[in-house]
């Protein structure tokens, strides 16, 4: 039997209580099982290989695990030449006028910019008031709020007081955008997990038939954006996405993508995991600016109604959404399917907690959450599989951008840890007299660089960060600081160590526990 197609593909279960379920997987197809144990397959089988050769071959070991290390200092290298670069485009960005933008690149086949309408959808569950005001007030920022921006607030019936909260909101947010709906997703549809990916598929389906079915809106004129019920968008950002959606021809086969910056509570978070979270902000904004690599979409993202139609929305039953709906388009489109950005930062908020034990948990689950996209490792195999007349060279471009993340994050970090590690512990003498050996200079080289580069990118987040509203205290300062020389502990903890407790979770067929992450 093949791998399962939308709908029933992840044969998935959750139990759970308040902000927890459990998101797990019946019986499934053997296709299916099999595909899900790649990359914890690979972690557990490169860990037992890289075990037995430090026993019997400690210096080949070491020296595959410089090699592999060689490998991301270089792209590291490229990651920081790219993010310096991004940060220029960002400027060139902010510097644009719209309106001229569109005077400049409009031609006869252009839609007139006052056609283009904006879907906006902020799924939500269990959000506090606080939070969704905050986003509808940067919302109502937006220079075209009034005139095109139309709020599909997603709420869920399974949350005690949801119709009461957007019926609140519209209320007071209703007269400062051109529609403001409340859309009611139902539970317990056969089928679907509870999750954004159902929440979203749900309110978008909703929005179409009432604003194209009812209201009479041209579905080619609409242009969706699905976000973060915590996003913070650039004050220009629908303005530009109206403009390039006029404007492109190719506007029906285009996602368009912002780099994220997780500033929307920079300084509330614990000071150890500022350096975590900028990290990960330098590389989405690489991957965006750099010709070099294929970027995805990444939390909060847009693309036109049209195209968001014909390949049947959002599966109800995936945790990466981004990377799914993506995967799926190009594969339902034959490849005609694109990824363009949009160079306005928008903010995200990370995780927090009142302690450090606390922030480090909050943030464990939420990598473990994340490195559950793993499955779409499988998923993209599978699509190859049953879309032959798409060239296999396409597609392997793209399982490459979804699997080498996931699995150098871990199949990757176990020959690069334990491969520079455990010879020493079988070997001493050995590794001792070859200290200044080539395989050694390599690994030294290699941790040089990477944590060199990392602390720059530490050091450019502290450049673009929001204005801080009070003052540094002494105690912050030396935590922030401390976290440079901590930075392997900390990335042992909230990075390795999830990925790698999803990707086994997921080759054994055991369930995780997904929780909204604590933000504040």
């Amino acid at each position: 039997m093949p791998y399962q197609s939308a709908g029933n593909r992840r044969n998935s279960v959750q139990f759970g209580v308040g902000r927890s379920v459990w998101i797990g997987t019946r019986p499934a197809a053997i296709s299916e099982r099999v595909l899900d144990t790649i990359p914890g397959g690979l972690a557990w089988l490169g860990l037992v290989l890289v075990a037995v050769g430090a026993y019997y071959i400690p210096m080949g070991v070491i020296l595959l695990a410089g090699l592999l290390g060689l490998y991301s200092a270089v792209r590291f290298t490229f990651a920081g030449i790219a993010a310096l670069w991004g940060l220029k485009l960002v400027k060139r960005w902010e510097a644009k006028d719209p309106r001229a933008e569109y005077a400049r690149l409009a031609t006869g086949d252009s839609l007139p910019l006052e056609s283009v309408h904006h879907v906006v959808v902020i799924p939500n569950y269990k959000e506090d008031v606080k939070t969704l005001r905050r986003t509808l007030d940067h919302l109502a920022e937006q220079g075209c709020a009034m005139s095109s921006i139309n709020i599909v607030l997603a709420m869920e019936v399974g949350e005690s007081g949801a119709l009461e909260k957007g019926a609140l909101l519209q209320a007071e947010y209703g007269d400062l955008f051109e529609n403001f709906f409340v859309a009611t997703h139902p539970k317990g549809i056969s089928g679907e997990m509870q999750c954004k990916s159902s929440n979203l598929a749900w309110a978008a389906r909703w929005a179409k038939r009432t604003m194209v079915d009812e209201l009479g809106y041209n579905i080619n004129h609409l242009v969706v954006t699905t976000m973060d019920s915590d996003t913070v968008w650039h004050p220009r950002y629908f303005e530009n996405l109206g403009v390039l959606f006029a404007t492109d021809p190719g506007r029906y086969a285009t996602y368009w993508q912002a780099p994220i910056r997780y500033h929307g509570n920079v300084w509330s978070i614990n000071p150890l995991m500022r350096i975590l979270h900028a990290y990960s902000s330098a590389w989405e904004l690489a991957y965006l600016a750099a010709p070099w690599w294929p970027a995805l979409p990444m939390s909060s993202y847009s693309m036109s109604m049209r195209l968001l139609d014909s390949v049947g929305y959002w599966d109800p039953d995936v945790i990466a959404d981004e990377w799914h709906m993506y995967i799926k388009s190009f594969f339902q489109r034959g490849g005609d399917v694109r990824l363009q950005p949009i160079m306005l930062p928008f903010y995200a908020s990370a995780t927090t907690g009142d302690t450090v034990f606390k922030a480090v948990k909050e943030r464990y689950l939420q990598t473990l959450r994340h490195a559950w996209g793993a499955k779409e490792i499988g998923y993209t195999i599978a699509q190859m599989i049953e879309n032959p007349q798409i060239s296999f060279r396409r597609g392997f471009d793209l399982l490459f951008r979804v699997a080498h993340d996931n699995l150098l994050a871990g199949v990757g970090w176990i020959v690069m840890m334990f491969g520079a590690q455990l010879p020493m512990l079988f070997h001493p003498a050995v590794v001792n007299a070859n200290l200044t050996s080539p395989p050694f200079l390599l690994l030294q080289i290699t941790v040089t660089t990477i944590s060199l580069l990392t602390i720059m990118f530490w050091v450019l987040d502290l450049y673009i960060r929001p204005p801080r509203p009070t003052p540094w205290t002494w105690r912050e300062r030396l935590y922030e600081l401390a976290s440079l020389p901590l930075l392997a502990v900390m990335t042992l903890l909230c990075v390795a160590l999830p990925v790698l407790h999803a990707q086994s979770r997921l080759m054994l067929g055991m369930p995780i526990q997904f929780r909204v992450a604590t933000k504040r």
